[in-house]
């Protein structure tokens, strides 16, 4: 009896291992890699031997997609806020500026952004840190996939690495002291954009890059997508549904082209309309906005020139360009002195009688009066000392006593024009 054929053995099948991309940086050049599972090709090593670094014990992993720009490999990944302080570092301030390769810490801008982060921690928004490693590096893809064509997969960067934030300090710094405020923030994550740093001239190059084209949005752009700000609300509202602004409010620039068919801009209209409102916490919101609603319709009917353009019995343009009243420092000029009546009293009635007069100003570029005030070289001028000059003006034709800091403003003007007298004489 013959035994049974022994059956041939089986190969057995590895699992997948992650192919393996080496990540080095030359002096003359972009970053380079060599897929050390194609036995064809020796890897390469452009970086000093006490930088080379096998891995994997002691490093970083990142899950990271990987990308080229401008014939340099980079990395997106992710990063929970807990570790940003800890890991990525910023070039001591203590540096002159030309051995940096960022700003200096602006500390004055950060309670702003820790307030943000920590009153809106449902809808609070950060774009990406930019982040050069200042080390020995390498990237694998998935298990089962192709290196050469998987931009998916895992940074792994040698513990001893530095990482060099470009882009972004001061939303670290902000992270710092958020998590500090409120802890429940710390599991939570930012996007984290790595560059292979190629040396400090290099990474203030990409700082330049990075914010030379950077563009920041009008303040009526600001204004009008800014859903949490009350005054902003009100703003748009105001623009949008009051008869004496309706159709005449510029709602994304914040200057008017002097061809506009615009009479104010929406940032002229929210600054004016937060000054008439401001310090009156008492006000709910629907007294705010009858308020707010109710103070401009006073204005409007005082403001013939206004009325005109929205008959179309004369161009905004042309009006602008005559006439101070329809540029944002009279609105400005009115939003303090409507603050002053409200205080007083809350009876549109009563504010009529007060701001009757301004239907008797003389509001044109030629009064010699505005000099100085609103215009400078017969140029308006939003300054702030311009803003105060021009307030007191008119509250001096309404017969108002006028605020410290008007005072003050107008007795410097007095002061100014004694001694250029003098210079002339």
């Amino acid at each position: 009896m013959t035994s049974p054929p022994t059956p041939a053995p089986q190969a057995r099948r590895e699992p997948a291992k992650p192919a393996r991309l080496d990540l080095a940086v030359t002096p003359s050049g972009p970053a380079a890699g060599t897929d050390t599972t194609d036995p064809r090709r020796a890897p390469r090593r452009d970086v000093a031997a006490a930088d080379v670094w096998q891995g994997p014990d002691l490093e970083y992993a990142f899950p990271a997609v990987r990308g080229v720009q401008a014939g340099r490999v980079f990395f997106v990944s992710t990063c929970p806020l807990r570790v940003v302080a800890k890991l990525f570092v910023y070039d001591s301030e203590e540096l002159q500026a030309d051995l940096r390769a960022q700003r200096a810490l602006n500390k004055g801008r950060l309670p702003e952004l820790v307030r943000y982060m920590v009153d809106n921690p449902t809808s609070y928004v950060f774009s990406a840190l930019t982040v050069s490693i200042d080390g020995a590096a390498y990237f694998s893809s998935l298990p089962g996939t192709d290196l050469r064509t998987s931009p998916l997969g895992t940074l792994h960067v040698a513990m001893n690495a530095r990482f060099v934030i470009n882009d972004g300090q001061h939303r670290r710094a902000a992270i710092c002291e958020a998590i500090r405020q409120a802890p429940r923030l710390a599991d939570e994550t930012i996007g984290v954009v790595f560059f292979l740093d190629a040396g400090l001239e290099r990474c203030q190059q990409m700082f330049a890059d990075l914010n030379r084209h950077a563009v920041r949005p009008s303040t009526s752009l600001g204004v009008l997508y800014d859903r949490r700000d009350a005054d902003g609300q009100l703003a748009r509202l105001l623009a949008l549904e009051h008869p004496i602004f309706r159709g005449f409010v510029d709602m994304e620039s914040s200057s008017l082209p002097k061809a506009s068919g615009k009479l104010f801009t929406l940032s002229a209209l929210y600054g004016a309309t937060r000054t008439l409102l401001h310090g009156l916490d008492d006000l709910n919101h629907d007294q705010r906005r009858a308020i707010a609603f109710d103070y401009w319709a006073v204005i409007g009917s005082l403001m013939s020139g206004w009325a005109q353009v929205r008959e179309q019995r004369f161009r905004s343009s042309d009006l602008r360009a005559q006439f101070i009243h329809s540029h944002g420092i009279a609105l400005a000029a009115f939003g303090r002195i409507g603050n002053t009546i409200i205080r007083e009293t809350r009876d549109p009635v009563a504010w009529r009688d007060t701001l009757s007069a301004l239907a008797t100003v003389d509001w044109s570029r030629s009064n010699p009066l505005w000099e100085g005030r609103a215009l400078v070289g017969g140029s308006v001028s939003k300054a702030r000392t311009n803003l105060l000059l021009t307030t007191a003006a008119i509250r001096r034709h309404l017969g108002l006593a006028l605020p410290p800091d008007e005072e003050q403003a107008e007795q410097k003007l007095t002061e100014a024009r004694s001694e250029q007298r003098k210079g002339t004489a």
